[in-house]
């Protein structure tokens, strides 16, 4: 009877977390999140666009990403390479031959190995069989994550390049010119936000995996010596996972998971995910890699160029190691959306609303005319509208009754909605309602800015 029970209540749990996917997706689409890649032509696998909230919200992460990990430190600094990479880029890092052979895809996990390696299809088929799962596998294919391109405007003549698989390798190019034109000392860190391409064969889970997508990277430069190189190791990966914490991931809903020996890259000194709970189970939402000196080394051996660093202090000259963390922007996004969606009962049904951190979420608050035909609370409204919207994303909403308005603007996730009504004409107080406790307090609109700063910035 256990065992039955058991199963019953993982069967259930798998269907409610997929009815609540849907609701996600659904919800998505009909606020103006997510939209489907060319829809109006029947999709492109693999592809999303970014509606009118969705790219405040994306754009939001981006801020905040930029915020803690440029703003706030003094050992980083900001780069934004080139899309269009030299093809002999991706010799050196090893992408164009570790997709050379013919590979098979494990159906559950997506890692892919070599046909002709079976110890570690077999090491990675026990792996799974302990977490009580059976894996199986593609048949053997010809794969090539990169997405090629044509550069030059010949036909015949055209140079074969990559839509670049990755932002690290922008990094690493150019950490000499980094170098010379900052002055920096090691450690320092090279900090990155851009888009990537892969030619997945198996997109999906909506935004997870993706043909295209962004990434939000550091790439740390530390001494070789073991025991410094695990301190910042383990600095970064705790520092990440505060980052998401702080903007809203509950604490039971984030995990660090270990790579198993036969997961790591076979540079990789040690290598660990952030995890998240969501109605897709705990999957990845960043890494933390020890990539020891592979990457600079490569390129200085394929480039020719010198690309060891000269310590002044001890006058020694080395290859640095390399601490990384690399998340997906499209994947925070999603997990942020999925953390703060919430359904309560209330007089009326049931509401609908996103818990999201007031530094995510696409407006901070909504501007509400009492009633949407009276000159007076219009004209006043509109003037508290102009004031705060200078300083702040704020929406105008005078489109049904009060409660459709709020629940509007639960459901996108707006923290607080002011209301403009007759009292404020007459002593200048609005009503402000918290989306989350649904309490009202009146505050003067000459407080107003004040007020939301303290709050969208805590």
């Amino acid at each position: 009877m256990g065992r039955v029970a058991a199963s019953c209540r993982k069967k259930c749990m798998e269907h409610q977390n997929a009815t609540n996917m849907e609701k996600i997706v659904s919800l998505a689409k009909r606020r103006g999140f997510i939209f489907p890649g060319s829809e109006i032509y029947g999709g492109l696998s693999g592809t999303w666009d970014y509606g009118p909230l969705g790219v405040e919200m994306k754009n939001n992460i981006k801020k905040e990403f930029w915020r803690s990990m440029i703003y706030q430190r003094t050992d980083t600094v900001g780069l934004d390479a080139a899309i269009l990479m030299n093809p002999k880029v991706w010799e050196a890092s090893g992408h164009t031959a570790a997709f050379a052979d013919p590979l098979v895809e494990c159906k559950i996990c997506h890692e892919r190995f070599r046909a002709d390696h079976q110890d570690e299809i077999e090491a990675h088929r026990e792996l799974h069989k302990k977490k009580g799962e059976k894996p199986e596998f593609t048949e053997p294919r010809q794969f090539n994550l990169l997405v090629e391109a044509g550069l030059g405007s010949v036909e015949g003549e055209k140079m074969k390049v990559y839509l670049r698989g990755e932002i690290t390798q922008g990094a690493h190019v150019n950490f000499k010119n980094v170098l010379d034109s900052s002055w920096r000392k090691i450690p320092f860190g090279i900090v990155q936000i851009g888009k990537a391409f892969r030619n997945e064969i198996t997109p999906g889970n909506f935004l997870f995996r993706s043909r295209e997508f962004e990434q939000m990277e550091l790439q740390y430069y530390v001494k070789p010596d073991e025991n410094e190189s695990l301190r910042w190791f383990n600095y970064w990966k705790e520092e990440r996972a505060k980052w998401y914490r702080e903007l809203g991931i509950s604490e039971d809903h984030l995990r660090f998971r270990e790579h198993a020996p036969d997961e790591r890259a076979h540079y990789a000194r040690a290598a660990w995910d952030i995890e998240i709970d969501s109605p897709l189970g705990w999957k990845e939402v960043e890494g933390i890699h020890h990539r020891g000196d592979w990457d600079l080394s490569r390129h200085s051996k394929y480039s020719g160029v010198d690309i060891s660093y000269y310590d002044e202090e001890t006058k020694e000259r080395y290859v640095p190691w390399v601490i990384e963390t690399s998340g997906g922007i499209d994947r925070a996004f999603l997990f942020f959306i999925a953390d703060a969606y919430r359904e309560e009962p209330d007089k009326d049904g049931v509401r609908t609303f996103l818990k999201l951190h007031p530094r995510l979420a696409p407006y901070k608050a909504a501007v509400f005319p009492l009633l949407a035909n009276k000159t007076e609370l219009i004209d006043r409204a509109r003037k508290i509208y102009e004031t705060l919207r200078g300083s702040f994303m704020i929406v105008w909403d005078d489109i049904g009754n009060i409660g459709k308005r709020y629940r509007r603007q639960d459901e996108i996730g707006t923290p607080f909605c002011i209301t403009i009504d007759y009292e404020t004409l007459e002593d200048g107080t609005v009503t402000v309602r918290d989306r989350d406790s649904m309490k009202q307090e009146r505050i003067k609109d000459s407080e107003l800015a004040a007020y939301l700063l303290d709050k969208v910035s805590s």
